[in-house]
């Protein structure tokens, strides 16, 4: 089944992704809400769950937020319209959202941020706004009818007396309502807002990329580990200058001279961004078993027929270094360096949440790639499904 429609992958990478939203009619078809309002609501009211409730007046107030958890009573006490319930990383705490994300593979592993699902009663809202991310928006409960307007950045007017960035002059050019099973993309910077016609949810699945300022600091943290640059600048034979005030050129050209040789290394730059990229969004949700497991009690279980999945909150993601110098596989921000025929097995481990058992298996018949396989059940990335499957331990999951 297709995601996209009518539209084929190719043709969406090329013409809509990060250039212009999409309606998708009937996306999936049939579709049942992962979690229901009830679940929903319960998951809200956990402490280690992200959850906010939007309300799009209170006090005279327009658009103001509260942050859970919540209490059951309080949610049970909500008015009959004009509010928002969003519970962020759906898909680490709901086996079946995080399946959805299958459907998505034809982005970038690293891209994905998570599934956020939002409920409102009839004209709920989170207000005009627009993301920094690209953003399917599927229909899974009731409508929603969407207005869709151009694009904007950080210098467009906002509301105030608001905590939420809600667009001041936003202007509809195009709008729908979402059924079931439709979906909308939009990308980075389209202003958009979404209206509840009835009870329902939408589920936006969310894909990020670091911003320009992010990567500056991220590789320069990473690069200043490096054992090279634990030196001194030098200035062996510095010119007598006509004030002592005056930095040099020649020192400018130095410091840039030492910044380049730093960023050389696609490895360090690499090695940075691949563990960023699969770095687990929230404390807890990649948490290690309570009995740790050897190689060949794992081969036993895989042998009865438990194949191994992802944990719901786990990013996978390799790098082929060049001039054939092996593959870095990234999981969950730890990062393994792999070499001749090893390198195949991280392909293997990153197609999918479900990976090929078969082509897994045979891997696993060298001792050192077992040991790779078991060190990501340890730290809580894989674990291994029954016949059923659900996990063989509910703190595997």
């Amino acid at each position: 089944m297709s995601v996209l429609g009518e539209t084929s992958i190719e043709r969406f990478l090329s013409d809509y992704w990060q250039k212009k939203p999409l309606i998708i009619r009937n996306a999936f078809p049939g579709i049942e809400s992962p979690v229901s309002v009830d679940e929903l609501a319960g998951l809200a009211c956990e402490e280690a769950v992200e959850s906010r409730l939007v309300f799009e007046t209170e006090n005279d107030k327009p658009w103001q937020l509260h942050n859970g958890p919540f209490e059951e009573t309080y949610l049970q006490s909500l008015p009959d319209r004009d509010w928002t319930l969003l519970v962020q990383g759906l898909d680490h705490w709901v086996p079946e959202a995080a399946e959805l994300l299958e459907h998505f593979r034809f982005v970038p592993n690293w891209r994905l941020d998570d599934i956020m699902a939002s409920f409102a009663p009839v004209g709920g809202s989170v207000g005009p706004h627009f993301d920094r991310y690209d953003v399917f928006l599927l229909q899974t409960i009731g409508q929603r009818r969407w207005k869709i307007g151009g694009v904007h950045d950080n210098t467009s007017p906002r509301v105030e007396g608001t905590p939420l960035h809600i667009l001041a002059d936003f202007e509809t050019q195009e709008e729908a309502v979402l059924n079931p099973g439709d979906m909308l993309y939009l990308p980075p910077g389209v202003a958009h807002w979404g209206i509840a016609e009835d009870d329902c949810m939408t589920l936006s699945i969310g894909f990020r990329t670091p911003s320009h300022a992010d990567v500056v600091t991220g590789v320069a943290d990473s690069v200043a580990d490096s054992p090279a640059l634990d030196r001194q600048l030098e200035d062996p034979a510095p010119a007598l200058q006509d004030n002592p005030g005056r930095i040099s050129d020649s020192q400018i050209k130095e410091l840039q001279s030492i910044l380049e040789k730093a960023l050389q290394n696609p490895d360090t730059i690499a090695s940075w961004f691949g563990q960023a990229m699969t770095e687990p969004s929230h404390e807890g949700i990649v948490e290690p078993p309570e009995d740790p497991m050897d190689a060949t009690t794992l081969q036993e279980l895989v042998a009865e027929g438990n194949p191994l999945v992802w944990n719901e909150g786990s990013r996978f993601s390799f790098y082929d270094l060049p001039d054939d110098g092996g593959r870095l596989l990234f999981v969950d921000g730890q990062r393994f360096r792999l070499t001749g025929n090893a390198t195949g097995i991280a392909a293997v481990l990153c197609a999918g949440r479900h990976p090929d058992m078969g082509a897994l298996t045979d891997y696993m018949r060298e001792s050192a790639l077992a040991d790779l396989v078991v060190s990501l059940v340890n730290q809580g990335s894989l674990y291994p499904e029954d016949d059923e499957g659900e996990g063989e331990e509910d703190d595997e999951a």
